[in-house]
């Protein structure tokens, strides 16, 4: 078994819902991918013990999660960077990190989008229906921008990104 990129959108999706988990065609149907996509991918998440089984409402198990989003996340889906294109701010150019990391001159990092509205650096997302599902939910983007940081950032903007990463997953840890 091998975790996909997928997974991970799926297993922070996840993250983002306040209650228990929605049937997973309300999940596809959020992250533009297909019902046995998401089926597969909460399958892999549970043998990866990144997500608990059905007995704990298969919420995501956050200690895990937070340690494979930091430690091993930029070495099973490293960062793959693309031409100058148009897309959606992504990593340090998207907030939260926007905000606390000062940019310089050079082109900001961003997800390929024909329909995106900043010049940058392509940064291949996770998942080619990244764009469009982080586009519907602020909270899934905010945390795709996080690990799109940790994933390339440099030293500084990785360290303020893994702090805000944690900080936001044991938030969704504490809920019921």
């Amino acid at each position: 078994m091998n975790l996909k990129p997928q997974d991970i959108v799926v297993a922070l999706k996840l993250c983002t819902y306040s209650d228990v988990r929605p049937p997973i065609s309300i999940i596809a149907n959020d992250l533009s991918l297909s019902p046995s996509e998401v089926h597969g991918a909460i399958g892999r998440l549970r043998k990866s013990r990144l997500l608990h089984g059905p007995n704990l409402k298969d919420r995501p198990n956050i200690s895990a999660l937070e340690e494979f989003l930091v430690h091993g996340l930029k070495y099973a889906f490293p960062a793959e960077h693309g031409e100058v294109t148009r897309g959606i701010p992504t990593s340090f150019a998207a907030e939260p990190l926007k905000s606390e990391v000062l940019m310089s001159n050079d082109l900001p990092p961003v997800w390929p989008w024909n329909e995106g509205n900043t010049r940058g650096v392509g940064l291949e997302p996770l998942y080619k229906s990244v764009p469009k599902a982080a586009l519907r939910d602020s909270k899934l983007y905010q945390l795709l921008a996080l690990v799109d940081a940790i994933r390339d950032g440099r030293a500084r903007e990785r360290k303020i990104a893994e702090r805000d990463l944690a900080r936001r997953l044991r938030a969704t840890d504490a809920k019921p």
